[in-house]
């Protein structure tokens, strides 16, 4: 049995991003008592060492789609882990290392007891039609462009501002054209 199934390119992934092979390991799935000795064995695996290579290879994902994740995960995902964090009498350091804490801004503790404070889900949402609107826009201004530019040399204007439906052209005239 191989006790490392489905937790390489997960590992990679987060080694990547993280450059901690027991962190790495523990977010892969690992169990975090032996994640220290699981990430460095997956570290210098030849399958490790060789998807890390490709992917230290392959361009980085520019800012913006970078950030517009984050902000869809604000936005969307799932803040459970903080209520368990809020509700629980006691975590073990264990159980902690393993919560998805990416929703919680600050947490501050008094003599009443702590306070979690979240990301506001309704900000990023608002940041997200923001970024959406910026990239329609910036379509937009690269249609208009194209179309005030006229026809490339060999090309149809309708072509480059529909590129998708002249795709779709070509197939239904493809289709009506037996030799083809």
């Amino acid at each position: 049995m191989d006790r490392f199934k489905g937790k390489r390119i997960p590992f990679c992934r987060w080694y990547l991003a993280l450059g901690n092979p027991a962190e790495a390991a523990r977010r892969a799935g690992c169990d975090p008592k032996t994640a220290e000795q699981d990430g460095l064995e997956l570290l210098h695996s030849t399958y490790c060492r060789s998807y890390l290579k490709r992917l230290a290879e392959a361009p980085p994902l520019p800012l913006r789609q970078l950030v517009t994740a984050g902000l869809t995960r604000l936005a969307f995902g799932s803040a459970n882990d903080a209520a368990k964090l809020c509700f629980a009498e006691e975590l073990s350091d264990d159980a902690l290392r393993g919560l998805d804490l990416f929703h919680v801004v600050s947490i501050r503790r008094d003599r009443n007891g702590f306070e979690v404070k979240l990301a506001d889900r309704q900000h990023a949402m608002e940041k997200l039609l923001e970024c959406a609107a910026e990239a329609d826009g910036a379509d937009a201004a690269a249609a208009l462009l194209a179309a005030l530019q006229g026809p490339q040399e060999g090309g149809n204007a309708d072509d480059e501002l529909f590129p998708q439906a002249a795709q779709s052209d070509e197939l239904v005239e493809n289709a009506g054209n037996p030799e083809s």
